[in-house]
C-alpha cells in the first residue's frame, strides 16, 4: 500500500493539513474494501480527488470509473441516465440505453452532488446499495450491477433529513464510511503553497514568468475567507497570471482580485455553522460603535452643560432618559456580543447636583477596533498563562482564529 507521501505526489495534493491528512489516510486504508464512502465538505475543496484515490488503490482500478454529477441532470431525466431505459420507455425513447450502474459494473462509480437526487431515485439508489440491483426505466427485469459506490455533498445532510430532502435510510447506507475535507481558510499554512503550485502551473500553461508575492500580499491571502475554496483560489492565480503585467504582486493589487475583502478581524467562531457572516457581523459592529460613539458625544455635551450651568439639577432631570439610555446599552451591548469594543467607565457615583463631583468625559477620537481586539486579546494571554485553548474559549473564538491574529498582531 503505498504511502500518504506518495498519494499527494501521485494526485498532486498540496498541503500538509492535519485534517486533511486523516481523510486522506482513511481513503488509503478502505480503498481495497468495497465499503460505500460519502466525501463531505464545502464547494470547491477537491472533494472529486478522494473517489479516484479510493478506485485507483483498489481491485477495481483496471475496470470503468464513472463520476456524476448528480445536480447537473435535470430530475426527468436522471432516473434513465443512472439506470438505463428500454426502447419505448417515453417520447424520445428510439433505442435501449445502457445506464451509468450497467456500464460501471465491476468498477466504481463517484455519485457528486448526491444530496440533490430526488427522493424517487433515492429510492432506486438504496436497492442497488442494498443488493445490487436495478430496473431500467419502462422495463420489468430485474438487473444486477457489481459496483463500488463513493457519494460527495457540501449538504448539511441531518439538514437535509429533517427537512424530508434526503432518505434517513441511504444516507446511512452511503456513510458508511465518512470523509471530512476541511475548508481552506482553516489551512492558512497550505494556502500560499497552493497559490504557488498555481501559479507555477499557469506561468509553464501561459509561458511566461511565474508571479510571485510579497510577504504583506502572502498575509493578505491567508486572512482571505475564500468562500469558493480551492477552486476560487485557483481562478485568482489564474487572473493575476494573465492580466498583471508585474511578475511581483504586493498586497494592493493582490486586493483588487479578493471580492468584498475587509482587513477587519472578525470576532466570531468561523467554524460555527450558526455564527452570522462576517459582513453581518462587522456592519453591526460598525453600527453599535457609531450610536455608541455618538450618544458618548451627547452625554460629553450634557456634562459641559453640567459644569457651565448653575442649575446642574434640572439638567440632570431633562436629560435623565440619555443618561439612562447609555448605561442600559452598555450593558446590553457588552452581554450580547461577549466582546468589549468599548466600554464606559464608570467609576464615579451617579451624577450629582454638585457639578465639581462630576468628571469630564473625553472621547478617544483614535478609537480603534484593532487596539481593543489587542487589548483583550492579550488581557486573555496573560490570564491563561498563554495557553490559546483556554484564551480563545473565553474570547469566543476558535483556537484557529485566535493563532491567526497573534501572528497578524506579532504578539
Amino acid at each position: 500500500m503505498e504511502g500518504l507521501t506518495a498519494i499527494k505526489q501521485r494526485f498532486e495534493i498540496i498541503g500538509n493539513n492535519e485534517k486533511l491528512n486523516r481523510s486522506l489516510e482513511k481513503a488509503i486504508r478502505v480503498a481495497p474494501t468495497d465499503i460505500s464512502v460519502l466525501v463531505t465538505g464545502e464547494s470547491g475543496v477537491g472533494k472529486e480527488t478522494i473517489p479516484k484515490i479510493i478506485h485507483q488503490l483498489s481491485h477495481r482500478k483496471h475496470a470503468n470509473y464513472i463520476a456524476v454529477n448528480c445536480g447537473a441532470i435535470p430530475e426527468g431525466t436522471i432516473d434513465s441516465e443512472l439506470f438505463g431505459h428500454e426502447k419505448g420507455a417515453f417520447t424520445g425513447a428510439t433505442t435501449t440505453r445502457k445506464g451509468y450502474f450497467e456500464v460501471a459494473d465491476g468498477g466504481t462509480i463517484f455519485l457528486d452532488e448526491v444530496g440533490e437526487l430526488p427522493l424517487t431515485t433515492q429510492v432506486r439508489l438504496l436497492r442497488v446499495l442494498e443488493n445490487g440491483e436495478f430496473i431500467k426505466v419502462g422495463s420489468s427485469n430485474v438487473q444486477k450491477t457489481d459496483v463500488r459506490i463513493v457519494a460527495a455533498t457540501n449538504l448539511k445532510m441531518q439538514q437535509a433529513i429533517q427537512k424530508g430532502k434526503f432518505r434517513e435510510d441511504l444516507y446511512y447506507r452511503l456513510s458508511t464510511i465518512e470523509l471530512e475535507l476541511p475548508p481552506l481558510r482553516n489551512r492558512e499554512n497550505d494556502i500560499h503553497l497552493l497559490f504557488r503550485k498555481f501559479a507555477s502551473d499557469f506561468a509553464q500553461k501561459y509561458r511566461m514568468p511565474t508571479v510571485r508575492l510579497t510577504e504583506d500580499a502572502v498575509n493578505l491571502l491567508i486572512n482571505f475567507n475564500f468562500p469558493g475554496n480551492i477552486r476560487q483560489l485557483k481562478n485568482i492565480a489564474e487572473q493575476i497570471s494573465v492580466i498583471e503585467e508585474s511578475r511581483t504582486i504586493d498586497k494592493n493589487k493582490l486586493i483588487q482580485y479578493l471580492p468584498n475583502y475587509n482587513n477587519l478581524p472578525a470576532l466570531v467562531n468561523a467554524d460555527d455553522s450558526n455564527s452570522k457572516s462576517f459582513e453581518e457581523d462587522r456592519d453591526l459592529i460598525y453600527k453599535a460603535m457609531y450610536e455608541m460613539r455618538k450618544d458618548i458625544n451627547d452625554l460629553k455635551k450634557l456634562t459641559l452643560d453640567l459644569l457651565n450651568n448653575e442649575n446642574s439639577d434640572q439638567v440632570v432631570q431633562e436629560n435623565r432618559h440619555l443618561i439612562d439610555k447609555i448605561q442600559s446599552k452598555e450593558k446590553n451591548f457588552s452581554q450580547t456580543n461577549n466582546v468589549e469594543l468599548i466600554q464606559i467607565q464608570q467609576t464615579n457615583p451617579p451624577l450629582q447636583s454638585n457639578y465639581e463631583d462630576i468628571e469630564t468625559i473625553e472621547e478617544d477620537e483614535s478609537l480603534s477596533l484593532h487596539e481593543k481586539e489587542i487589548e483583550m486579546i492579550k488581557k486573555s494571554l496573560e490570564k491563561n498563562q498563554n495557553k490559546r485553548k483556554l484564551a480563545a474559549k473565553e474570547l469566543g473564538i476558535s483556537e484557529r482564529t485566535l493563532y491567526r491574529k497573534i501572528k497578524q498582531y506579532d504578539l
